[in-house]
């Protein structure tokens, strides 16, 4: 095996780890009767604040690590000497590979961007409470089943909102998608109501989430970890009130617990898995590709379902197996279909690029004839083609951005279990 197929393969198995254990390690602290405190806010409120914790660790290793960078590479950008130059080419001028502290921004809490992202924390709070009820009330195995509707919210939304028209294979998927879901709650020995509801409000938060940080991205130059910070922070301030007002009770009974060592440790750990499933997201996408993520987020989610059934002792039935199943699948074969969708609609603007740049250039060859009939001087320079370098520009731009927008909407999924 290769150095490439075995990054890969730590790549891809880390991310399993991280996901799978960070469900498992939440669903100990919301409902484990020796560790656990019956207040899924506060849970949820401390991890923020390790979130906070963490950025501002990373944004501080950030700049050392940039201003480290910038040292290195005023050495390297220089050659040792002038007759190594120019037998090695530009070995010596290649720049150094830059830390991986250097994508951290410093963490700066600002007010103006602040208020800017305000409405997008509203909805990340109701995303991450709502999610943590679900886990607390459902059974592991059935998690995955109660959060499968958000690709329907999904849809539905960027239809209500943002005009995108649906395919009738895209309505297919989703139909697969909704009778695993209600197979999966027909098939659900313990099933509760309120877990059930919190994880269909999840879903509907996710999207939400999805739709509000492509617009709030620009205020802070569409930085995922800048927004991750202010988000966090926001989100601390906001769960301080919800806390009171709800669990304050709650947590003048549990006194015991909250002067546990093993309880803060498992509270902590957990934050720092929350942090770290969105690294792990985006590493496994540029290791692979999106698609591959997707399939690899699929296939860990039917694993994770399965061992639940071990671990946590969830007594399965053939109709709650099936459910699992079914969402899974009908999630990946509307992977495939937008996929596939996406690539159709490349090609078909590709003959149409191709046939401006043919009409472009014989008007350049008009005008250029014209011109060299009147004026040898204003002939066009052999070689030149401003038309097709801003079209390839221009398609540059859009699969980096494409690339970029899938990025963030492939780590929603995970980075909500925070």
């Amino acid at each position: 095996m290769n150095d490439n197929a075995m990054y890969i393969a730590s790549v891809v198995a880390t991310y399993w780890v991280v996901s799978i254990s960070m469900v498992y390690l939440n669903k100990v602290l919301m409902s484990n009767e020796g560790i656990s405190v019956p207040a899924p806010l506060f849970v949820t409120w401390y991890q923020c604040v390790i979130t906070c914790i963490i950025c501002w660790a990373a944004g501080m290793c950030g700049q050392r690590a940039r201003g480290a960078d910038v040292e290195r590479a005023k050495y390297t950008a220089v050659p040792v000497n002038e007759g190594a130059g120019a037998a090695g080419g530009n070995s010596n001028n290649v720049p150094p590979k830059a830390s991986f502290f250097a994508q951290f921004p410093k963490a700066e809490y600002l007010m103006g961007p602040a208020k800017q992202v305000f409405p997008l924390s509203v909805v990340f709070v109701g995303m991450i409470t709502f999610n943590n009820l679900c886990l607390k009330f459902v059974e592991v195995s059935f998690y995955n089943v109660a959060r499968s509707l958000t690709i329907v919210f999904n849809v539905f939304l960027s239809r209500v909102f943002l005009g995108i028209p649906t395919s009738f294979k895209t309505i297919l998927c989703l139909g697969v998608v909704i009778v695993g879901f209600l197979m999966g709650s027909h098939g659900e020995l313990n099933f509760s109501l309120i877990g059930t509801v919190s994880g269909v409000l999840s879903s509907l938060f996710v999207s939400l989430n999805s739709i509000f940080t492509k617009k709030v991205l620009p205020v802070v130059d569409d930085n995922h970890w800048k927004l991750t910070f202010y988000n966090n922070v926001n989100a601390v301030v906001l769960f301080i009130p919800l806390v009171l007002i709800f669990e304050y009770d709650v947590l003048s009974e549990s006194m015991q617990q909250l002067t546990s060592e093993e309880f803060w440790a498992a509270m902590t750990v957990a934050g720092f898995f929350g942090f770290s499933i969105g690294i792990v997201t985006v590493l496994q996408i540029k290791a692979t590709s999106p698609l591959s993520h997707n399939i690899s987020g699929t296939a860990k989610a039917a694993v994770q379902s399965l061992m639940a059934f071990y671990i946590w002792g969830n007594e399965p039935t053939v109709m709650g197996v099936l459910g699992i199943f079914t969402t899974l699948g009908g999630s990946l074969l509307y992977t495939f279909v937008k996929m596939g969708e996406n690539n159709a609609a490349s090609q078909a603007q590709a003959p149409v690029q191709n046939q401006v740049s043919e009409t472009n250039k014989t008007q350049e060859m008009k005008i250029g004839t014209k011109q060299s009939t009147f004026s040898p001087r204003m002939r066009k320079a052999p070689g030149s083609n401003d038309s097709n370098t801003a079209e390839d520009d221009t398609m540059n731009l859009s699969l980096t951005n494409s690339l970029s927008n899938s990025a963030l909407n492939e780590g929603e999924d995970d980075e909500k279990d925070v």
